[in-house]
């Protein structure tokens, strides 16, 4: 066909997941704890989540056939290491054996080392506002690299801390939520100096992989007299965070749809299309913020995570084929792109939102788990065979 795209040989193909959205059982968390306070803004816990902490041989057999050649998901904390200074051998091992059979499926695991959860002690001791956490996670990195480092793939430090900041210090619906008492940008300093020591705690043990972080991105659109405020978001949100990551291994970016901004500041545009989460339908985002982050950071790009939240799996395969259109038009300029990982893998807990919010390309049962594949996941499979979109 006269519109088919050719991907570069050796492009990662992927899905992504995370552990306190599909393992289940994390009650040693911040977040469960979170999901359970009086008043939580939470629509419902997470409770038993997808069952993958049993049942990740049956995930990855999904991944393997749909002829994927990474899947990115992430260690939980909480379990590594439950209490201060003593680390589960059971849950290294077990975090060990998620990677083995990822290894014998020829699947690239891309192991991400925070995805938004805190061990009680952590969090009890302050979380983020702790004067010891950049050292806590720089000791936990490096029993990670020390226990896994040998067979890790790729590295992802901290997924998308400005949004645990953002979230959780400014709008109140993550943790720390209304116990927060600093500001959202005093946690981005943070945030950045713990991936700094994470990463360094990754390079110096065993293993040779590449090491970086994931960001939230948007495609960020000033309307006249919005310029000031987009760039303020921007700079806040995205390019401290992509100058620091200058003389990393890569960035991974993250991105699902755009944010328009007038001379009052974050507007909502009315006139336009929008998934279940709310969010603008826009899969031009993927493109904007990829050739935003090759600007900044300088340094090779994998998108990390990108998808829709939709009941409608027509309008994801829509969204994932004008998304991967967009990022091809970057590597055509040149621009140094590795791979894509689409998000999810799986229906599965969506933070605050509960199980309502569906991005995932397999369904899963909330009762017996059973997993079945959306015609999208098909789709996918197509383009990541072949390496070619129609």
């Amino acid at each position: 066909m006269d519109n088919a795209l050719s991907f570069p040989e050796g492009f990662l193909w992927g899905t992504a997941t995370a552990a306190h959205q599909i393992e289940g059982g994390n009650y040693n968390s911040d977040w469960w704890r979170f999901e359970h306070a009086p008043g939580t803004p939470c629509f419902e816990p997470s409770g038993d989540a997808c069952d993958s902490w049993n049942r990740y041989e049956e995930d990855l057999d999904i991944v393997a056939d749909l002829g994927l050649n990474s899947f990115r998901f992430s260690l939980e904390w909480a379990r590594i290491e439950p209490a201060k200074g003593e680390f589960s051998q059971v849950a290294l091992n077990h975090y060990l054996d998620v990677i083995e059979a990822c290894h014998a499926r020829n699947i690239v695991p891309v192991v991400t080392l925070h995805h938004f959860t805190l061990p009680l002690w952590v969090a009890d001791e302050g979380g983020f506002e702790s004067p010891q956490i950049v050292e806590w996670m720089g000791r936990y990195a490096a029993k990670v690299g020390e226990h896994l480092g040998a067979r890790i793939g790729i590295a992802c430090t901290i997924n998308e801390p400005n949004i645990v900041a953002f979230m959780g210090w400014q709008m109140g619906v993550f943790p720390p939520g209304t116990a927060a008492t600093k500001r959202w940008e005093e946690i981005n300093v943070v945030m950045r100096d713990c991936h700094k020591a994470m990463r360094d705690a990754l390079v110096a043990g065993p293993g040779n992989f590449p090491v970086g972080l994931t960001l939230s991105m948007g495609d960020n659109i000033a309307l006249p007299g919005g310029e000031e405020h987009r760039d303020r978001w921007e700079r806040e949100m995205e390019d401290l965070y992509l100058e620091a990551c200058r003389g990393d291994d890569f960035i991974g970016v993250q991105c699902y749809s755009k944010g328009l901004f007038g001379p009052d500041g974050y507007i909502q545009d009315e006139d336009i299309e929008r998934t279940d989460m709310g969010y603008a339908f826009w899969p031009e985002c993927v493109e904007a913020t990829v050739r935003h982050a090759a600007r900044v950071a300088q340094v090779p790009i994998y998108v990390t995570e990108n998808g829709i939240g939709t009941t409608k799996d027509e309008d994801r395969i829509r969204y994932l084929n004008a998304a991967i259109r967009g990022l091809h038009n970057t590597i055509a300029d040149g621009i140094d792109v590795r791979g894509y990982c689409q998000w999810s893998l799986l229906d599965n807990f969506e933070w605050a939102y509960g199980y309502r919010m569906q991005f995932g390309i397999v369904e899963v049962n909330r009762l017996t788990f059973e997993r079945t594949l959306k015609p999208s996941a098909s789709w996918y499979a197509t383009v990541a065979r072949s390496g070619i979109i129609q």
